[in-house]
């Protein structure tokens, strides 16, 4: 967390893979970020943040993107900076997806597959898919505004069989266990 009573201030969401066999299509996989309003936190989102967006305010980022999985560990990183995120939002669900084409496929067709939600050096959150292994989309984690103001993570690994495009219309209406 951030500093005492603070809550997040900023967090990084990373994912790594191993990329496809030789002679194999490409593995693509992407996280998403969906921000809902205080008014409607379990409705329809005000914006969704993958690979080709960034939030309006900047707020939410990709700065690291992968369509194959090459590179060493996290090859793909998302930003989300909660210190300078609208009073008018009281709700960000992160999830990632798999890309369906031009093969189907799960997490548990992925290789060496994980995701870290880190704040600076402290590590908040890290999962391997194995409990989503048929899953094609999932939430990773749900960030939520207190009534003081802080933001909290809550880690809501939720496995989805929906395309990429249902997934990221539905991922904010997931309610996570208590």
């Amino acid at each position: 967390m951030g500093a005492v009573g603070s809550g997040l201030e900023k967090a990084e969401v990373r994912l790594k893979w191993d990329p496809s066999p030789l002679g194999e299509s490409p593995r693509h996989l992407d996280i998403v970020a969906a921000t809902y309003s205080v008014d409607d936190p379990f409705g329809r989102s005000v914006y969704v943040v993958h690979y080709d967006s960034r939030s309006p305010d900047g707020t939410i980022n990709m700065n690291r993107h992968s369509q194959t999985g090459m590179g060493f560990g996290f090859v793909e990183v998302m930003s989300l900076e909660f210190g300078r995120l609208s009073a008018a939002y009281s709700r960000v669900v992160v999830g990632v997806i798999i890309h369906q084409e031009p093969d189907p496929r799960t997490f548990g067709d992925m290789s060496n597959a994980g995701v870290v939600v880190v704040e600076g050096y402290q590590e908040l959150l890290t999962d391997d898919f194995s409990g989503v292994a048929a899953a094609r989309a999932t939430t990773v984690a749900e960030f939520t505004r207190s009534d003081s103001g802080a933001w909290e993570m809550r880690k809501m690994i939720c496995g989805s069989d929906s395309d990429p495009a249902v997934f990221m219309s539905e991922m904010g209406t997931i309610r996570p266990r208590t």
